[in-house]
């Protein structure tokens, strides 16, 4: 059968679309394996977490000043405060908790056009941590084993929006014991910490609702993209970004009638990601982009192009089984990929997908619904209890250089 025949043919199979519930024509599939069995954990009842009490200078005031933080990438740090906040998890007794959590916006200090600078963030959560320490004795037992902290920017407690920089400079050295909840996951990297919390970046779900489209909507699109292929303003000569995956994606299928893809970005991106079976999510600067929390939310396939990346919530999300992985030097090899696959896998993907579980747990909703992002990291949280009893110091030691790092990062905040 000619390519053009069969992609017409699989088509007319695969007329789904998404919505909170179930696909009236796609029977909901229940997720088991080590991944989705874990995936509807209820961690309210199994730990307990004490909310520091900060100034609003760390939080509240930085929000205040730049609204638009509430809607970008990173915004999860601002939200998870507010679910803490009022969660069934929470304690006002410190001596009962079991985690300890820091409420900083490290990601809020916006350019013009939206995007974060974090060169103040090593200098804000430095002062932070030298005020719990000094007004409380919980991070002074441990140095910080029993605390977390949200860290969501593109190389988490690196801090730097550039990788070679963010390498250079190392996670804070401050944060080298604690817990990081982070979006930033690749194997084998520096700025990704043994047992971090690996989650999704923030994308807004109201406004995705809003832009639901009718379920028997028929999935007439083939493959889909919207977005950069080329970074000019930082990466000019066009080999650095995104290790030149998506460079490839475009030299090699800008003209294939089965590849919809484009750097616009029309009002329309919701909707056609509803009318596709596959959903491209290469990595960019980072390995990781929010096309792949809008890909599961809309049932759109992800087909995940990014070398050694580390998915977030992996232990409760089966993504071998919903997604298709593809090697970046396998990229001009797409279209042959992808026509491969047997229809009956891809059936069986997107009846995963249509699972409402799934798509809740890559979402931070307001309010927080049972088995959302929110719930997730309780639950990454809980299984990482109880803390072994190594982690208590003996009376007057130290492991924390709390000189090293740049000397920038010694400046008062």
């Amino acid at each position: 059968m000619r390519m053009g025949m069969w992609v017409l043919a699989l088509l007319c199979v695969y007329g789904f679309a998404w919505g909170v519930g179930a696909d009236k024509n796609v029977r909901t599939e229940r997720i088991s394996g080590s991944a989705g069995d874990v995936l509807e954990d209820n961690p309210v009842g199994r730990l307990k977490v004490y909310v520091y009490e900060l100034p609003s200078k760390y939080n509240k005031k930085l929000l205040q000043k730049e609204p638009r933080c509430l809607n970008h990438m990173f915004a999860a740090e601002i939200f998870m405060h507010r679910f803490l906040l009022s969660s069934a998890v929470r304690t006002h007794n410190p001596n009962e908790a079991d985690w300890f959590y820091t409420p900083i916006y490290t990601t809020c200090d916006l350019t013009p056009t939206g995007l974060p600078l974090p060169f103040k963030s090593p200098r804000m959560m430095r002062s932070a941590v030298q005020l719990i320490s000094r007004n409380w004795p919980y991070w002074n037992r441990t140095e910080g084993a029993d605390h977390f902290f949200v860290v969501p920017h593109d190389f988490g407690a690196c801090f730097h929006y550039q990788e070679e920089k963010a390498i250079d400079r190392g996670i804070l050295p401050l944060l080298q014991r604690a817990t990081l909840v982070q979006t930033f996951g690749q194997r084998n990297h520096v700025c990704l910490k043994e047992g971090s919390i690996t989650i999704p970046p923030y994308a807004p779900p109201q406004k995705m609702q809003t832009h639901l489209i009718p379920q028997e909507t028929p999935r007439s699109i083939f493959v889909y993209f919207r977005g950069l292929f080329y970074d000019i303003n930082n990466d000019p000569e066009g080999g650095y970004y995104a290790r030149g995956a998506r460079a490839a994606v475009w030299e090699n299928f800008k003209n294939n009638p089965l590849f919809d893809i484009s750097t616009d970005h029309p009002t329309t991106y919701y909707e056609d990601m509803q009318r596709s079976i596959f959903c491209l999510c290469p990595l960019g600067w980072a390995p990781w982009s929010p096309r792949l929390v809008e890909a599961v939310v809309f049932g759109c396939i992800p087909v995940i192009i990014a070398d050694d990346i580390v998915l977030p919530f992996a232990d409760a999300i089966p993504w071998e089984e919903i997604g298709v992985f593809v090697a970046e030097e396998d990229v001009p090899n797409l279209d042959t990929i992808l026509t491969s696959i047997p229809p009956e896998v891809i059936l069986r993907k997107q009846r995963l997908l249509a699972n409402p579980s799934m798509k809740w747990a890559m979402m931070f909703p307001q309010p927080a619904q049972p088995g959302d992002a929110f719930h997730q990291i309780l639950n990454g949280l809980a299984r990482k209890l109880p803390h072994d009893k190594s982690v208590y110091l003996k009376a007057d030691q130290k492991n924390l250089n709390w000189t090293a790092g740049p000397v920038g990062d010694l400046k008062p905040w």
